[in-house]
């Protein structure tokens, strides 16, 4: 088996030495602002990327990726790989070595005792682990000695950095958690809104959809960081909000995902007081297809699979949806130079990257209406299409924000010119993105036909994120609603491909099985890419060392931040 991805894909450190500064610390308060508001900061619980970011502040992994898609160690002393004899000759195995003397925050040392924990706590079959996916095929996670942990797979693994790599597989404190294994996890409100970390910063106050209170972690393994003493990190409001509140007040020093026309953007900055930072990396704007029914009517059935949904699971009427989206309006309109039309969910990097489905980028309403005639589905008195007495009535929901508002209203348009009527809904990002599994209104629950919002993941290889289409991942009662198969789609040829990546080394092999399941889901139109979405925030003027990162944590370096005149 072909081994040399690996190497190709592993750094062992960062291109540029960070500053280094002379005492932690020293430089007062730092202010982030997000717009949608942390509601947990137990990554196992939230696949939310307000909640995954914030959560990175305080719990780390053994290792992560750095601004240019390199791993690079953390915990770990170094990225185990076959050369170094970390991962096993038939890549079944992968040991990891922890830097000695690291604490947690209250003072207590790290041991490998604390990530066997941590898997076993989300690899629990109750738990509904939103992370589950970065342990597949773990046959076991073993303590070698207190500072050495081995992961045995089932299978051999060619790319085996899924447990414990980037800001969706932190370390948890064992001590903290024992009590919060399976159905019992989501009660434990103290661990999960106040979790003890070996991050830069430690939680003082959480208040949940509200602001994070945070100080200097005492007991950080380098003791000259962090810079500042203290960290607010603000939630909700809304982008223009935000963006304002650090390139027109100065009241904040950061502001994630500025999802802002580029006219807008570009008159906030001419004020002065901050910057405007972007780069692309892997994140789509997508309308997620229910494959399910949400019907109130069914109760705690609805948008599961014991029912199909009563329109989408017809290819045609999918089809017909995605011809009549204009794309390059919606960049044009929503992006700017920060946007490109895209047909694929797996846009980046280039060698993933497929052509197979470029017809996307024809807005093609005829074509639509032509479709959707041929399957059957013809205009009633009222002008909605019809069949069987089954109306093509949408409700179109996402988070509360002007560009995707300005989306929805586009594509309403669009979708009302081939026959099809639309609801639309908006819900407080804080709490769409929430994971709270008793609210009706998470995008997990998905009580809706359609649903639109933007994802990407850790690093540049795409297995894990395959695997978030996989029958098993579905959000459901069982799995306390946790799960990143939105659209509940499930076919075992997907699978089969899924299953044939994880044994193959050979990146050539790799993009070609990663292609086909990107064009697997594309041409059956499960999901509705729409844009490419460049990264897009924003810092203070007076804000140092902030490296933009689209492939981790974007606070993956916040212990190098400091104050600069």
């Amino acid at each position: 088996m072909n081994v040399k991805f690996l190497t190709l894909a592993v750094a062992a450190s960062l291109a540029a030495p960070l500053p280094s500064f002379a005492e932690r610390a020293s430089d007062g308060e730092v202010r982030i602002i997000y717009w949608q508001a942390p509601s947990i900061l137990n990554p196992f619980l939230s696949g939310g990327t307000k909640d995954l970011e914030s959560a990175s502040l305080v719990l780390e992994p053994l290792g992560r990726y750095d601004q240019d898609g390199n791993m690079v160690a953390w915990l770990a002393q170094s990225i185990p790989t076959v050369e170094n004899g970390g991962v096993s000759e038939d890549l079944t195995t992968i040991t990891w070595k922890l830097k000695d003397g690291i604490l947690w925050s209250d003072g207590t040392s790290v041991s490998s005792h604390d990530v066997k924990f941590t898997a076993d706590y989300c690899m629990h079959p109750e738990g509904g682990c939103s992370q589950l996916s970065n342990f597949d095929d773990v046959a076991s996670v073993d303590v070698i000695d207190d500072l050495t942990v081995k992961v045995t797979f089932g299978v051999p693994k060619p790319f085996p950095y899924g447990p414990f790599m980037g800001s969706t597989s932190p370390i948890i404190q064992r001590a903290q958690f024992e009590n919060c294994m399976g159905a019992k996890a989501p009660e434990c409100t103290e661990a999960n809104f106040n979790p003890i970390g070996t991050g830069p910063f430690r939680v003082t106050e959480f208040r949940p959809n509200d602001v994070i209170s945070m100080e200097a972690n005492p007991n950080y393994r380098d003791p000259s960081k962090p810079a500042f003493a203290s960290l607010v990190f603000k939630g909700g409001g809304d982008a223009t909000a935000a963006g304002r509140s650090v390139l027109e007040t100065g009241e904040f020093d950061y502001a994630w995902n500025l999802q802002l026309a580029p006219d807008v953007l570009a008159n906030m900055e001419a004020a002065g007081k901050g910057t405007v930072v972007s780069a692309f990396g892997t994140l789509v704007e997508r309308i997620m297809v229910n494959l399910t029914n949400p019907d109130p009517a069914l109760g705690d059935e609805r948008s599961t699979a014991a029912h199909p949904h009563p329109f989408l699971t017809d290819i045609n009427v999918r089809k017909a949806l995605s011809m009549a989206i204009d794309r390059e309006l919606l960049v044009e309109i929503g992006y700017g130079v920060a946007g490109r039309p895209t047909c694929n969910i797996l846009p980046a990097p280039p060698i993933y990257a497929s052509n197979a489905n470029d017809a996307c980028l024809i807005h093609d309403i005829e074509g639509a209406n032509n479709s959707l005639d041929e399957a059957g589905w013809m205009p009633g008195p009222d002008g909605i299409r019809q069949r069987d007495g089954v109306r093509i009535s949408i409700l179109y929901q996402t988070s509360t924000n002007a560009v995707r508002q300005d989306f929805q209203a586009l594509i309403k348009q669009w979708w009302s010119e081939i026959g099809v009527e639309t609801e639309l809904r908006n819900i407080d990002a804080s709490v769409f993105f929430g994971g709270d599994p008793g609210s009706p209104d998470t995008y997990q629950k998905f009580y809706a036909d359609l649903e639109m919002y933007a994802n990407n993941f850790d690093g540049t290889d795409p297995e894990v994120y395959m695997g978030n289409w996989k029958c098993d991942e579905s959000p459901s009662p069982d799995t306390q609603w946790q799960g990143a198969n939105m659209p509940r789609y499930c076919d075992p040829e997907y699978e089969a491909l899924l299953d044939e990546m994880s044994k193959t080394g050979d990146l050539n092999e790799r993009a070609r099985l990663a292609k086909a399941m990107n064009d697997m889901l594309m041409q059956n139109f499960i999901m509705i890419p729409l844009v490419d979405r460049g990264r897009v925030s924003a810092h203070s003027n007076s804000l140092g060392g902030v490296v933009l990162n689209t492939w981790d944590s974007e606070l993956w370096n916040a212990a190098d931040w400091h104050r600069i005149d």
